[in-house]
């Protein structure tokens, strides 16, 4: 490590502090100081800036969760390790707590702290994964920079490969906006997408990212590629019984098949009516296009909506798939969202995948493709051309499509077996 990092160690046990605190000693950190109770490290906080806080769940008066929370208050806001001997799974509850609200959260690990924990926390911040991300907190737009920025063409499509778990073979693509702000930047969505709803121009956000869609697909068959393209639409715009037919108008006028495009239902999202969303859903399957539950396990009646919606496609939320496979209750309720996705005849993608064990864990619970960063960020245009040239289906007559690989076979699982190595 290039400067050796602040630590302090928050724990109501003085043995498992001196621990602590000498490990991190051995293995570069420091200095490092200690505090056992939560109110006395938070006083720490404000006076010292602290590059990471190792902290316990289970201590009195204040406990991890709450002094987790009371971090957003200080204005150096440190990484974060959770060290605890709390269920895994309550552990993992805590993580995402942390992360929701914009902590930077190394791991969670178990006590008593030991030197192989320490190592592989510096194996993290010595890729530069531990670094706290750079928020894009959501602002407020108003609506006519949001309509100027839909017109001039400021948002645009990135696409993001999905890669064939049974092939290797590039077999998709979804499309992610991106807003190139002249103020402010590149934007990620989370910045903005708040704004577009609010002021109802999600419509206009579809059309447009599917004419970016249509363009890579027209640029990209010419070049003799095909691959499936998904667009994300929410569920509200389909209270409006004609945007089928415009969609579908659209899609031909350009030259494309209806199946080459992928509408993506964001499950997070309630539909305002059940009757308009089943009867636009269906229509949307009846004119050819794809149609794909996005994420899984993270929404409204996930499990009725699934045998109730016409779709082809099931993507796993990225919160089921990072650290899979370490982790035995993860593993289990992605194995088993995995089958179930089979079972029903649907292509199975696994979003978020960003670490190889994880990818190879999904190769070998039978999951159809995957997308993440392991694979590749979202691309502009150009760079996930030369991409798909490198990486991608072979080129194919303009009449025949590639086959699609064979399924791959679900491997017999023994639920007595752990596939966590803590």
């Amino acid at each position: 490590m290039p400067k050796p990092l602040r630590v302090l160690v928050l724990d109501d046990h003085p043995i498992h502090c001196m621990r602590a605190r000498q490990l991190l000693q051995d293995a570069g950190f420091g200095p490092v100081d200690s505090a056992l109770d939560a109110r006395q490290a938070l006083a720490m906080l404000n006076q010292q800036v602290y590059d990471l806080v190792l902290v316990d769940l289970h201590m009195p008066e204040m406990d991890g969760v709450q002094f987790i929370h009371a971090l957003a208050g200080i204005e150096q806001v440190p990484m974060l390790a959770i060290v605890s001997s709390c269920p895994r799974r309550l552990m993992n509850s805590v993580s995402l707590m942390a992360k929701e609200q914009g902590l930077a959260v190394l791991g969670s690990f178990p006590k008593p702290l030991e030197a192989a924990h320490i190592v592989q926390l510096s194996a993290i911040i010595g890729t530069g994964s531990s670094q706290p991300p750079r928020l894009e907190h959501a602002s407020v737009f108003d609506h006519q920079a949001l309509e100027h920025a839909i017109e001039r063409h400021e948002l645009q499509a990135r696409f993001q490969p999905r890669r064939s778990l049974c092939s290797g073979r590039i077999v998709g693509a979804e499309a992610l906006v991106r807003w190139h702000n002249p103020s402010f930047g590149l934007l990620m969505p989370d910045s903005f997408l708040a704004s577009i709803s609010r002021c109802q121009l999600d419509r206009e956000l579809l059309l447009l990212m599917l004419d970016d869609a249509i363009k890579a697909q027209q640029h990209w068959q010419h070049l003799g590629y095909r691959i499936t393209v998904s667009v994300n639409l929410p569920t509200g715009l389909l209270d409006d019984p004609e945007l089928p037919d415009l969609l579908q108008q659209i899609t031909l006028a350009s030259g494309l098949a209806t199946s080459d495009i992928c509408f993506e239902l964001l499950e997070t999202e309630r539909p305002l009516s059940p009757g308009q969303y089943h009867m636009g859903a269906s229509r949307l399957r009846l004119k050819g296009f794809g149609l794909a539950q996005d994420d899984f396990g993270m929404g409204y009646s996930s499990m009725y909506s699934l045998i109730s919606t016409p779709f082809t496609e099931m993507k796993i939320d990225r919160h089921f798939v990072h650290g899979a496979a370490a982790d035995d209750s993860r593993a289990a309720a992605l194995m088993a969202a995995v089958q179930l996705g089979r079972q029903l005849g649907l292509e199975v993608v696994a979003e978020g995948v960003e670490s190889a064990r994880d990818l190879e864990f999904l190769r070998h619970i039978g999951c159809d493709s995957a997308q993440g960063y392991l694979i590749s960020p979202a691309l502009e245009l150009d760079a996930f051309t030369q991409l798909l040239g490198c990486t991608a289906v072979p080129p194919f007559s303009s009449s025949i499509r590639p086959a699609s690989p064979p399924p791959c076979q679900i491997p017999h699982y023994d639920a007595s077996r752990k596939t966590s190595g803590d």
